[in-house]
Order: C-alpha cells, then sequence, then structure tokens
C-alpha cells in the first residue's frame, strides 16, 4: 500500500474557528490513538479531498510544522449534506504490528458474462472494510466479474482472499458486492427479470 504525506497544522478546538477555517479551504479534523490524547488538526481541503476520492486506500504519514510525523490512515469523513464538501475528518493513528479495520476499495476485473449480453454492472459497495496489518493491505480489492450473469450478484463472502495474507472482511457476509441488471429493453421483454431478486 502506496505512503502518502499530508501536511497538517495544530489548531484549537472552537465552533467559530472551525467555520472559519473551512471558508479559507482548510479542514479541521483530529488524530487519535487508543490510550493516548487526541490531537486537534487543521488540513488543506483541495490535498484532503484527492485523497478521499482515491480509487485506492493509502497509508497517509500526517506531517506537522515541525517536521514531526505521524503515521495514519483516515478513520472516518463527515460531508456537508449540500455541498458534498468535506466539513470534518478523523485520522487514527497505528503501530506496525498492530491489527486495523480500513476501507479498502472495490476494483473490477474481467468483462462480465451478464453485460455481455446486454446487462448493466452495479457496484453496490465501492470498498470494503478490511482488518488486518497496515504491511498487509491491499490498495484495493480485485473482484473478478467475469462469470457474472444477469440477475445475480457477488456477495462479501464470495471474495477469495487467498492473494492476501491475514485478513479479513470485516462486512456482513451476505451483503451483496457487485451485481448485474437487466438493461430496461431487456427488462420490459421479460418482466419477470425487472422484479427478480439477485440471487
Amino acid at each position: 500500500m502506496e505512503t502518502i504525506v499530508l501536511g497538517v497544522e495544530p489548531r484549537v478546538i472552537k465552533k467559530k474557528n472551525a467555520e472559519k477555517l473551512r471558508k479559507n479551504g482548510i479542514v479541521p479534523g483530529v488524530i487519535y490513538h487508543k490510550g493516548e490524547e487526541t490531537i486537534a488538526i487543521s488540513v488543506n481541503e483541495l490535498a484532503l479531498r484527492k485523497l478521499v476520492h482515491s480509487a485506492e486506500s493509502h497509508i497517509i504519514d500526517l506531517q506537522f510544522p515541525d517536521g514531526k510525523i505521524k503515521r495514519s490512515f483516515i478513520k472516518d469523513v463527515q460531508f456537508h449534506p449540500v455541498t458534498d464538501r468535506i466539513i470534518h475528518t478523523d485520522f487514527q493513528l497505528f503501530s506496525a504490528e498492530e491489527i486495523i479495520e480500513l476501507e479498502v476499495p472495490v476494483a473490477v476485473s474481467g468483462e462480465s458474462a451478464g453485460v455481455e449480453k446486454g446487462g448493466k454492472l452495479l457496484i453496490i459497495l465501492h470498498a470494503l472494510t478490511i482488518k488486518g496489518k497496515p504491511e498487509d493491505m491491499p490498495d484495493h480489492l480485485v473482484v473478478d466479474v467475469t462469470a457474472l450473469e444477469i440477475g445475480h450478484s457477488i456477495h462479501v463472502k464470495e471474495i477469495p482472499l487467498d492473494a492476501y495474507t491475514g485478513l479479513q472482511i470485516m462486512d456482513d457476509p451476505d451483503t451483496p458486492v457487485i451485481t448485474v441488471l437487466a438493461s430496461k429493453k431487456e427488462a420490459e421483454a421479460t418482466p419477470e427479470a425487472a422484479v427478480a431478486t439477485a440471487s
């Protein structure tokens, strides 16, 4: 997994200060680690947005003005309900041997059999929560959809982790991750396809 350096600055926790920061393109946030005092910080919104909306997960080295670096990952992000701008973020620190839970993006591999027949591929879960050591975390989880037919889904429990060491998916095993829907034209031709539940 790639490590990204992100500049941060300490901040004073006050509501008015947070609002002022946001107006200037700065996002308030916190850094925490079990057993340690929470640190209030601020980070450039544009730099943070690139990480949040990336197709891959990252380890983040938070760099303070004095040069000190704290290794972390993004634990939580809050968005404005109207503008969808990032308004707050939580970073969690970790040690090399610590077991963490990290959201890892899902990447699709192959051409679905259902898509070749006119269906539409739909990614339901764009990221999965993975538990394991930081050094074992992948940038993304590759899911092969080659055999996926129209009206069928790939569930969490069907995603193999053979290529990854010591990792566990924490999401509900029965949750569908990717499905292939019938096209509108095909659904009209075969009404039962439109109401069939993904299996």
